[in-house]
């Protein structure tokens, strides 16, 4: 079993930065891919960006530019430096690990974006 703990998020400003991280514990084995998604009230799950096994980075297109994803491997944490956050940003955040035998999520971070 694999087990995920977010930490950062919460209020900021507009144009303001956060940071969050994601660190995997358990049978994490092989990973295919580290992501963040987020989640508005009354949307659907949208990803954010993600980080394969191999080191390839995608993002959102609302996260280009701004967004940047990171990963250390040997800590098996993954982490995601926000700049330039907007209010259409506010949404509860999720860190995913997908392995070779499991999809784990976190437990999701509130962030805020507001003066």
């Amino acid at each position: 079993q694999v087990q995920l703990v977010e930490s950062g998020g919460g209020l900021v400003h507009p144009g303001g930065p956060l940071r969050f991280s994601c660190a995997a514990s358990g049978s994490i084995g092989s990973i295919f891919a580290m992501g963040w998604y987020r989640q508005a009230p009354e949307k659907q799950r949208e990803l954010v960006a993600i980080i394969t096994g191999g080191g390839r980075i995608n993002y959102a297109d609302t996260a280009k530019g701004r967004f940047t994803i990171s990963r250390d491997g040997a800590l098996n944490t993954v982490s995601l430096q926000m700049n330039g956050l907007k209010s259409e940003d506010t949404a509860v955040y999720y860190c995913n690990i997908k392995g070779r035998t499991y999809d784990a999520w976190g437990q999701g971070t509130q962030v805020t974006v507001s003066s």
